[in-house]
């Protein structure tokens, strides 16, 4: 029996009005309205964000930790995502903003590119020697992972067995304050990553709490919010950064593909336009690849709906800062064998697949259902406008064959009977 996946996207009742916004833009159809509220399947959810963004009520939101969470530990580290610096105007380097995140009370600050430009180089060595199905696609998007998990279990060989940098910052993060600090126990140190999406957050609940190394997941916007009033840039920052061009292209779509020195890669982003991909790779209608880079939020990370700027603006800022940075200051040690990968990069990918249009777990059953579902969706206008509270007609055939809806809920078809009695009204002498 598979566990039970903690989300960190949830819907605030109070404030749905049961729109169809949501409904209509969910990628995987995990939100149904029913009683005048929106419904979200857990099973379905993949955690992208897509209804948080789209909602004009502001009722999906996010679920992360409080900044004041990490204040339990005695030494506190930030892990900023490259994505962070890209949040602030007229930034001309990064150094002050972890110099912000050591005036807002941290202790010290690893930064995620840092990690990012050793999984690259790790990357390149592990391509090198790889002999398993291409194209190889990145885990570094949980949206993508969780979503091929669901949806396409013929393509879970396909993605690298690579950890994400966020998890290898966190590990490297507190080895290096062991190190540096021998009198701090294990219990006394606490990572803090500044998320700049709820699909992160979910991927960190969700490990094994002897296999996490990152105590805290706060929101992007809670510390640009929190740092804006205590960066100074009038005063040289003390820290510098420890991580180059590769590391903060991490942000944005194309910047992990680029990076490996391939050119042989295709890099998307866009929920919607990553489905495409992952179906043209299921049905081999892609041109001879090596690896694909996808994205759910548009732009890459930078679109992350716990970001603060436009995902666009974003990446210009970024790529102003990346102008005067070198090309990359973490390197891969050398080794006797030049594609040696460290096991502590490595991450066994495993799945949980359950199909997203599965029925029952009886065959026979399911084919039987199957075929109601097309006989009622025949007898439906094929509008798929939602009103009825399901996001296509499919869904609604499927929802009543499953008896959480009624043939009833088709607004359209109850026009239709509405005017049908009114002509006989009419016709009656």
């Amino acid at each position: 029996m598979a566990k039970e996946y903690r989300h960190s996207v949830y819907l605030d009742q109070d404030k749905c009005i049961g729109c169809t916004h949501c409904l209509t833009r969910c990628p995987t159809e995990a939100i149904r309205v029913r009683g005048g509220k929106a419904v979200i399947d857990a099973e379905r959810c993949i955690d992208c964000g897509q209804c948080i963004r789209v909602c004009p009520y502001k009722a999906k939101k996010a679920k992360y930790d409080s900044i004041e969470s990490i204040s339990r530990f005695a030494w506190k580290i930030a892990l900023p995502a490259p994505s962070f610096y890209g949040q602030f105007d007229h930034l001309d380097d990064v150094d002050y903003v972890l110099q912000g995140l050591l005036d807002f009370g941290f202790d010290e600050v690893f930064e995620v590119a840092r990690a990012a430009e050793l999984v690259t180089d790790y990357t390149r060595r592990f391509l090198k020697t790889y002999t398993g199905p291409k194209p190889v696609i990145s885990s570094a998007c949980p949206v993508i992972s969780r979503l091929i998990s669901l949806r396409f279990p013929f393509l879970t060989d396909h993605v690298i067995d690579m950890r994400q940098p966020m998890e290898m910052a966190a590990m490297l993060a507190k080895q290096q304050a062991r190190e540096n600090h021998p009198d701090l126990t294990p219990d006394q140190i606490g990572v803090c990553f500044i998320s700049p999406c709820p699909a992160k957050v979910s991927y960190i609940k969700n490990q094994p709490p002897e296999e996490r190394n990152i105590d805290c997941v706060a929101s992007m916007s809670d510390f640009y919010f929190g740092l804006i009033g205590i960066m100074n840039r009038a005063k040289a920052p003390s820290m510098a950064t420890e991580s180059g061009m590769i590391g903060l292209s991490w942000a944005e779509t194309g910047g992990e593909s680029s990076a490996i020195f391939n050119d042989n890669y295709l890099a998307a982003d866009g929920i919607e336009n990553c489905i495409r991909v992952l179906d043209a790779i299921e049905t081999d209608d892609l041109p001879d690849l090596e690896f694909v880079e996808l994205n759910a939020c548009p732009g890459g990370c930078v679109g992350g709906v716990m970001t603060v700027a436009n995902p666009y603006i974003a990446q210009a800022r970024l790529q102003n800062l990346r102008r005067y940075m070198p090309v990359a200051q973490n390197r891969a040690p050398k080794t006797d064998d030049p594609n040696y990968v460290p096991a502590s990069f490595i991450c066994k990918n495993t799945y949980d697949y359950r199909p997203l249009g599965q029925l029952n777990d009886d065959l026979s059953v399911s084919l039987k259902m199957m075929a109601e579902i097309q006989q009622i969706k025949a007898t439906l206008p094929d509008l798929d406008c939602g009103s009825c509270g399901a996001p296509t007609c499919r869904a609604l055939a499927e929802d009543i064959v499953k008896g959480t809806a009624s043939p009833d809920d088709c607004i359209i078809k109850i026009k239709e009977r509405l005017r049908t009695l009114e002509h006989r009204e009419e016709d009656t002498p």
